[in-house]
């Protein structure tokens, strides 16, 4: 299992991580909501290598079955694995060359408060929420906590959903059932 996990996840990670390098300098063209978009799609193309993880272990480790909860354990990890990657890959970009990220941000997010028809009292209690923001994110800690969350929530969903796909389990005379 570990092999598998390894493996897969590595990939996975590198699926996602090579996405973000080669899309981070263009940041300003892209535009954050598009980057957003784009993010998710390349973390739920990645998140495809948990269902061929998973498959490759039930075909070529275990004997052509496996039940959920091993489909299910086994597609997390490589999910984190992964997350684990990604993590780090925004770690050394952070801090080593997009020092200005939480800045440009930040004038993304007062815009958009100002183009929703924001007040100014609103705009102010926006401002200070940034800046407090700002100082937790510069801690590598919490960046590395709130980072490694954003791959979880679609990697738990093509978890279940590739556990649920692949999960069999033998019954009487080797034949497999596949769960209804």
């Amino acid at each position: 299992m570990k092999k598998t996990v390894l493996t897969f996840g590595i990939i996975s990670g590198l699926i996602a991580s090579s996405t973000m390098v080669l899309t981070a300098p263009f940041q300003e063209q892209i535009g954050f909501d598009k980057g957003m978009v784009i993010g998710y799609a390349s973390m739920l193309a990645a998140f495809l290598l948990v269902y061929f993880g998973i498959r490759s272990y039930r075909d070529n480790v275990a004997g052509g079955s496996i039940g959920f909860g091993r489909a299910f354990s086994l597609g997390m990890l490589i999910v984190l694995v992964s997350a684990i990657m990604y993590t780090a890959t925004w770690e050394v970009i952070y801090f080593g060359f997009k020092s200005d990220f939480m800045i440009k941000y930040q004038e993304h997010q007062m815009a958009t408060a100002r183009a929703k028809g924001a007040t100014q009292a609103e705009l102010e209690i926006k401002a200070a929420e940034n800046k407090r923001n700002a100082e937790m994110y510069n801690n590598p800690v919490i960046n590395a906590a709130i980072t490694i969350l954003e791959p979880l929530p679609p990697g738990l969903i093509v978890a279940l959903i590739s556990a649920a796909a692949l999960s069999r389990r033998r019954k009487n005379g080797g034949q497999v059932t596949v769960p209804a």
